[in-house]
Parts: C-alpha cells; structure tokens; sequence
C-alpha cells in the first residue's frame, strides 16, 4: 500500500529534535486543545483526544502541560481559539499536497503556506484539487526489533486491520478509521507497545521525484512542517533515496 513512504520515516526519527526545539510540542497542545473542545475533556470517552495524549507522552510532554492544554480546550482555562482549516496545493514535480492546520489567525496561515509554496516552486490550489488523491486511514508504527512479524500480524489482523508491512526496522499497521481505535486496544492487550500512532491520509498512488525536484520538495516540506500553524502534510511523492540521505 502507498503512504509508507521514507519521508514519513525520517520525520518519526526527527520528532525527538523538533520537541527540544518546542516546535512539537506547540502542534501536540493545540490537538489536545481542539480535541478536548470538540469531543469533552475524557480521553476515555474522547478518541481523538486519547490519541492526542498519547502522541504528546510518546514525546514526553510534561503531564501539566497535557492537563493545561485539555482545560483550554473544555474552557477551564482561557486560551486562544483554534480553526480547523486544510489546504491543497502542488510541490515540484507535480505532488500533490494536502495540508492540515489549526490556527487562530487563518489570513496569517494561509499566507505563510502561500509564501513556502512559492518559494520552492510550488502552488496553492483550489478546495478538492488533490483531496481525491488520498484515502483517509489509521496508521500504527511499531518497533520490529521488538516484536515478531507474527505476533504483530496476530493481533492487528484480528482486530480487523487492513495491512501489516515491515521494512526491517519497523511495521506498519494501516486500518480503516473505523478499526482504529479497536486495533490500537488489542495490540496494546497483546503486550506490543506502539511507537507512533496517527489518523492520517494514504496516497492512492505515489509519485517519482528525483534530482532539483526531490531537492527542492524536501525543503518545501521542511519548511511547511516547521510553520506553528500546520499540524501535518501530506504528500504522494516518492522522494529518491539519494536525496533524503542527505537529511538524515
């Protein structure tokens, strides 16, 4: 299945850096917020918030900050309000990209996605111009040197997961958004400790790119990813392995 692709994996090992340098943390407590204004203060009545939550201890986020960012959320305590808003757009080499934000200032974010869009030779477009392009999916990334390919495949085909690949260092379980949260449950029950897991968008079909094009499409997601306002991006190219090398 696409969407397993290598950039996604260098971010993973890049997300202890991008917490010591606060950006991380910004996203994780504005999901938290929003998650908790949308769905209630529970995580155990809040999927989405219990998803949060867990991302934010995987990055080891203070307890109080997670208490702090919940109480924002359900008006506890007074905060900035968030706008859930996405944009569509082209990189280099024709990929596709989908971006995901949460801003309280929406003519700020879309001028700051506009400007790196441009400055590296992509484009902004219209609403539904690549959306089509993805299929919504919950994705669990769990360390191969940890566990067996069986035990792994065991409890999240059972659960009802759509896919279990592995590369040598870890596996992906891809599940509909619906057996998300079920598959997370019965890898947890069965003892297997996930190092990531998100609800994210799955490229139908991914795209070459190679040579100035992969170059500069990296630096365009860089530079899209470390903006406060955008929580995720998503994209359908298949970045050269030369190329990603070289961020490592």
């Amino acid at each position: 299945m696409a969407g397993h692709n290598k950039w996604s994996k260098i971010k993973r090992k890049k997300g202890v850096a991008d917490a010591k340098r606060g950006a991380l943390f910004t996203k994780l407590i504005r999901e938290i917020t929003v998650a908790a204004r949308e769905g209630g203060g529970s995580p155990e009545f809040n999927a989405r918030l219990r998803l949060a939550v867990d991302t934010a201890k995987a990055a080891s986020m203070p307890a109080e900050n997670i208490d702090r960012a919940i109480k924002k959320g359900t008006g506890e305590l007074e905060g900035a309000t968030y706008e859930e808003v996405t944009y569509e757009g082209y990189g280099p080499g024709g990929v596709a990209l989908f971006i995901e934000c949460l801003s309280d200032n929406t003519n700020r974010t879309v001028a700051d996605v506009r400007h790196a869009l441009t400055r590296f030779g992509g484009s902004l477009g219209t609403g539904g111009s690549v959306a089509w392009q993805f299929d919504r999916k919950g994705q669990i990334v769990i360390d191969a040197s940890r566990y067996s390919e069986e035990s792994v495949f065991e409890a999240a085909s059972d659960a009802g997961a759509e896919d279990v690949t592995g590369d040598g260092d870890e596996f992906l379980v891809t599940t509909d958004v619906a057996h998300f949260t079920s598959v997370q449950d019965a890898i947890r029950s069965a003892g297997i400790e996930a190092s990531s897991a998100e609800l994210t968008r799955v490229a139908k079909v991914e795209v070459p790119v190679s040579g100035k094009d992969a170059e500069r499409l990296v630096k365009l997601l860089e530079e899209l990813e470390s903006l406060d306002d955008v929580q995720k991006v998503h994209s359908n190219a298949d970045i050269d392995e030369a190329v990603l090398a070289e961020v490592r």
